[in-house]
């Protein structure tokens, strides 16, 4: 074999799997980070639905404690107020 066609033979050889590896290596990553750009709105989702959960969670507990320390004449009234609050549904009791 002459210089020119080994130099070609070796490029076809080498260069083009070369290429085709960086081709699919590129599509991979690109694959992978929008796969970690959804996942993370799916955690920043969950996130905001946990900090709403807790909010609720924490005036519920808020009101149980004044409970607690208010007089008796008041509890049952309070009480009440809480029964009637939780047969509401949930999108009525939200602000």
């Amino acid at each position: 074999m002459n210089g020119p066609t080994a130099v070609l033979l070796a490029m076809v050889v080498i260069g083009l799997p070369v290429v085709l590896l960086m081709i699919i290596a590129n599509r991979f990553f690109k694959y992978r980070e929008k796969r970690l750009e959804v996942e993370a709105t799916l955690a920043a989702e969950k996130a905001a639905q946990y900090a709403s959960r807790s909010m609720e969670l924490e005036q519920r507990v808020r009101i149980l404690e004044q409970i607690v320390t208010d007089s008796g004449a008041q509890t049952a009234s309070q009480i009440e107020a809480l029964r009637e609050q939780a047969r509401l549904p949930a999108n009525e009791r939200t602000e």
